[in-house]
């Protein structure tokens, strides 16, 4: 899987990924997303990852948290509607009860991670709704349900916490049989590539460091990694990297510092989901939510510049992205970001 082969997103080529909107819709139309997120300390994470995937089109957004917690959130989602977790203690989740409440709730896609509560109870969570809520130390080919096909469980987005619990796990991707989109920023990747030891030694260059502060280093490491995973790979940063299993890869063409702040990766997970839960492949839905995050990120940065942006900012601002984009689509057009050969 080459790292020349990539290319630049534009507009042209994601308006073409946007879900249809049939007129005559109703709001299960439109997917049912399951967002397990928030802590005590972090509950800011869970609601602008709610936000994100309304204003990015779902139906229903449902926000599950320990049940100590959910009414301190309940007062402060409108939209989204809240699901108890059963605990082990105030604030940490029973794994195992935790799972089974999430299965039997009907939905089309998850979001998990950010700002859960770190511990072995998020790991074991995490661990066993990667494993498509089946034993994650049972051997996939004894799961006729198992694989990454369409027909399979509905697929996750893991990012935060998710990935920093996965990292704890060596070996976590034979045991992966879900969908899943990985939304690392580079400290993220790195923790989980130490959990890679064969993927670190070829990455590594002769200073036995992977290279992410280049653009060509990125992409070999996503373009690496989501192959050996056999998964979705979404690199953030500037120009983030998406890359697929079968060793396809594109890059955004957005620098955007002012997205530079906390929170701003919890909205591009919600919106992500969204798309996800509206039957968007995680390639697809990766691609066109990395694009609507950065449309919106350039939309409040030519308003107040590139220092000061907020993520609370963001999500209106993908709902007009959308809108644009599908302009372009229905009735041809441009919006200034176009194709660029050679890739970054």
């Amino acid at each position: 899987m080459s790292a020349e082969t990539g290319h630049q997103l534009d507009d042209a080529t994601v308006a073409a990924l946007l879900p249809e909107r049939p007129a005559r819709a109703h709001k299960g139309t439109f997917g049912r997303l399951l967002v397990v997120a928030g802590s005590l300390d972090y509950a800011g994470a869970a609601f602008l990852v709610a936000r994100a995937a309304g204003r990015a089109g779902a139906g229903l957004v449902t926000l599950a948290l320990p049940a100590s917690l959910q009414p301190l959130f309940a007062g402060r989602v409108f939209e989204a509607t809240t699901l108890a977790l059963p605990e082990r203690s105030p604030g940490v989740v029973d794994p195992e009860e935790a799972l089974q409440v999430l299965l039997d709730r009907e939905h089309d896609a998850l979001v998990v991670g950010p700002g859960l509560r770190p511990g072995l109870s998020t790991v074991e969570l995490v661990e066993a709704i990667a494993a498509g809520g089946a034993d994650p130390a049972a051997d996939p080919a004894a799961d006729p349900a198992a694989g990454t096909g369409e027909g399979s469980v509905p697929p996750a987005l893991l990012d935060a916490e998710a990935l920093n619990s996965l990292a704890t796990r060596d070996g976590w991707w034979r045991r992966a049989r879900r969908r899943l989109v990985l939304t690392p920023h580079p400290g993220e990747f790195r923790r989980l590539l130490a959990a890679d030891p064969e993927a670190s030694a070829a990455l590594a260059g002769e200073d036995g460091a992977v290279d992410l502060a280049t653009d060509h280093g990125r992409a070999r490491a996503a373009c690496h990694v989501a192959g050996r995973w056999g998964q979705v790979l979404v690199l953030k940063g500037a120009r983030t990297v998406i890359a697929a299993p079968d060793g396809a890869w594109v890059a955004a063409p957005f620098e955007n510092p002012a997205l530079a702040s906390g929170g701003t990766g919890d909205v591009l997970a919600g919106t992500i989901g969204a798309l996800l839960a509206q039957g968007g492949s995680p390639w697809d839905a990766a691609r066109l939510g990395v694009y609507l995050h950065g449309l919106a990120g350039e939309a409040v940065r030519e308003w107040i510049g590139d220092a000061g942006l907020l993520a609370s900012d963001l999500p209106d601002h993908v709902a007009r992205a959308r809108h644009h984009l599908a302009r372009l689509r229905d009735r041809g057009g441009r919006l200034g970001f176009a194709a660029r050969e050679g890739g970054p």
